[in-house]
């Protein structure tokens, strides 16, 4: 069984999710060995998985501490996270980044509109401060797209306020959340913005809540349209919310719940669970991850996220020792 092509991916409904989805699974468990290794020591049967919601999903810990690659490849790119800890970083190995961009912007122009009708930049400290961010990334492409020079800033907050308020071109504005906050409290803006907020506080600040941040945001733009963004370095996709802080899936990705203690349940849909994730471009990675964020999932598959477990090891996670 062979990966199908990301086109078949980019065009995929609700018709054929499920097919589409237990053929990455089942080609992924046999050529991704961390995936393939996990799924045995949990005592699963690859050949018994009728449905996508029975899928074992990879404990995202483990991009942490081992190389999760589906197949052979030359990577092009490796992302890695930030931490805020000390402890080690996630990394994904990215086997073509031309597919990462598009991937993105198939997924920002279905939500936004066409690219190019903003002026794009970016506040986005801790992210600019080290190497190999998915997030800069994709910012970057998406200014380079747009014939733009760089527009990122760290805390030169003065130089990016007068850039906002110049009424030549809209405006959107990628902003790590701790670094909005800190700009509007010094900087308030009235101009029409479109700002997408992402990111946390990265330890600089005590954490909020989504309504919390989006309150005081609101405040300091009171005329912008501000949502957010949902992704990872260990995924290929994002989420986007609306105003209200409700996220929206592409159709090739879903959010599942479980049970915060068991990474093999999916029996809590309608209240707060940890999140599993199934991302179908995450082709030559791994397409089934259980998150430590918890959150709540609706019923159309649109999903809040309400903060992290209080344990970040989910279960399962010392079955295999690097």
């Amino acid at each position: 069984m062979a990966l199908p092509d990301i086109n078949d991916i980019w065009s995929i409904s609700e018709h054929n999710f499920n097919a589409i989805a237990l053929q990455i699974f089942q080609f992924q468990v046999k050529n991704n060995p961390i995936y393939a290794q996990y799924v045995k020591l949990i005592d699963q049967e690859p050949s018994t998985i009728e449905h996508y919601t029975q899928i074992p999903f990879l404990p995202i810990s483990f991009f942490k501490t081992h190389k999760v690659v589906t197949g052979q490849f030359k990577h092009q790119v490796i992302f890695e996270s930030s931490s805020t800890t000390g402890n080690n970083t996630s990394k994904n190995y990215v086997e073509n980044i031309n597919l990462y961009h598009l991937n993105c912007l198939k997924i920002i122009e279905d939500k936004l509109g066409p690219i190019d009708q903003f002026e794009i930049l970016g506040l986005l400290p801790n992210y600019l401060e080290r190497q190999n961010s998915s997030l800069v990334s994709m910012v970057k492409y998406l200014m380079d797209k747009n014939n733009q020079t760089d527009s990122f800033y760290l805390y030169n907050h003065k130089d990016l306020s007068l850039k906002l308020q110049s009424k030549n071109t809209k405006k959107l504005l990628f902003g790590v959340s701790f670094a909005l906050l800190d700009f509007v409290s010094e900087c308030p803006i009235d101009s029409e913005l479109t700002i997408i907020e992402t990111g946390g506080m990265k330890g600089r600040k005590k954490e909020m809540t989504k309504e919390e941040v989006y309150s005081q945001l609101q405040d300091g733009f009171p005329n912008s349209t501000i949502i957010s963004e949902y992704g990872m370095t260990e995924l290929f996709s994002q989420a986007y919310s609306n105003t209200k802080a409700l996220y929206t899936c592409p159709n090739w990705m879903k959010v599942l719940p479980r049970s915060d203690n068991d990474p093999l349940s999916n029996s809590t849909n309608g209240h707060t669970a940890a999140l599993n994730i199934i991302d179908l471009a995450n082709l030559h990675s791994c397409s089934f991850i259980a998150t430590e964020d918890l959150g709540k999932i609706y019923e159309d598959g649109s999903f809040e996220v309400s903060g992290r477990m209080d344990h970040s090891d989910i279960r399962g996670c010392s079955l295999m020792i690097s």
